[in-house]
């Protein structure tokens, strides 16, 4: 399925070994990692479209399914569970439905679903006339050609996912080693937010322009690694998160202008996580994200929030509280398309 602007294998979790490491060996094999153009998978050779998400029914009363989501790593056998994805978030509620694991509404259909990576909830809502799911309709999303049908994704207990608090380091602003300005936030995906202008970029560049820049590469890894350590994420060599985002002023109505690396490749737009993250510290006091953005028009609590990246921009909601003393997020919202590409029997390598 098409989830968002990423793509992914969806399965249930009774058809994959219960062991874990079992069932990492099968799905690199079934991706085709570790290979850069995973020929011999169904892998699309970017970090974006080798994903992997598990459903299964919940036994929590909160929730009516669970979803693990993994990242299968393109040039290495490695599969991570460290963090959510947003996008293939978007397919879970109809995924969900086609395999019977949540009964359809005549009309639209909610579906509450655990993301298991953090123990935490969002609720799915999407059109299903006639008890069917129906993919088509007129959303477009920047990042993903055509239109498709709208599905509404609501976070509750997003911030503090991997870290435990919406500022792991209870700061707006540190600064590190080297004087660089960072603010380290996590509403559902742990992230390291600086401004662009302080690595000698614009923060508008085309995607491959900064992955090509290695300097920028090495610099972007040493500033990953020593805020990691501040979140109290320790050695984060060989995961997938903290991602760092360059920011930079909005140019074309948005609220903030994003660069996403995830931690080398750049987004060629950004995750529903890492925007709601984005979003979140632009409402922070101080923060680096709230000195650049242009809130204007996004003052109103519930106010959508236009967070640019390189092929459009992302409408997202979030809305801080005040508990105990700390920030944290009150409510966070997104809307997102998903589509159904293929059902069938995939045949993994031997």
């Amino acid at each position: 399925m098409r989830g968002g602007t990423s793509k992914g294998a969806y399965f249930l979790a009774e058809d994959l070994p219960a062991d874990t490491a079992a069932r990492d060996d099968l799905l690199l094999r079934v991706m085709g990692s570790p290979d850069p153009r995973q020929i011999d998978g169904i892998g699309g050779a970017h970090p974006l479209t080798s994903k992997v998400a598990v459903v299964a029914p919940s036994q929590d009363e909160r929730a009516d399914v669970d979803y693990l989501f993994l990242q299968v790593m393109v040039d290495r056998a490695e599969v991570t569970d460290r963090q959510n994805c947003g996008n293939i978030l978007a397919g879970i509620g109809p995924f969900a439905v086609e395999r019977g694991l949540h009964a359809a509404g005549q009309e639209s259909t909610s579906v509450r679903i655990r993301m298991v990576n953090s123990d935490s909830y969002a609720t799915a809502t999407f059109a299903t006339p006639g008890r069917r799911v129906d993919y088509a309709g007129d959303l477009a999303i920047d990042g993903v050609p055509g239109t498709a049908a709208p599905v509404s994704l609501e976070f509750a207990d997003t911030a503090g996912s991997a870290t435990g608090a919406l500022l792991p380091t209870g700061r707006a602003v540190d600064v590190l080693a080297d004087g660089t300005r960072v603010t380290c936030v996590d509403n559902g995906m742990p992230s390291v937010l600086l401004n662009a202008a302080d690595l000698d970029v614009h923060g508008t560049e085309e995607p491959a322009d900064l992955e090509a820049d290695e300097s920028l590469g090495a610099r972007v890894a040493e500033i990953r690694a020593e805020a990691a350590g501040l979140m109290g994420m320790g050695d984060v060599s060989r995961t997938t998160v903290p991602k760092v985002v360059l920011l930079s002023p909005p140019r074309h109505g948005g609220v903030i202008g994003t660069r996403s690396f995830l931690p080398v490749t750049v987004h060629t737009s950004i995750g529903v996580l890492g925007a709601l993250t984005v979003a979140a510290a632009v409402r922070v006091p101080g923060s680096v994200a709230h000195e650049l953005a242009d809130l204007d028009d996004a003052r109103a609590p519930g106010a959508h929030m236009p967070v640019e990246h390189p092929t459009g921009h992302l409408d997202v909601t979030a809305d801080l509280t005040e508990v105990g003393g700390r920030l944290t997020t009150a409510s966070s919202s997104v809307l997102r398309t998903a589509r159904k590409l293929f059902d069938g029997v995939v045949f993994p390598r031997p």
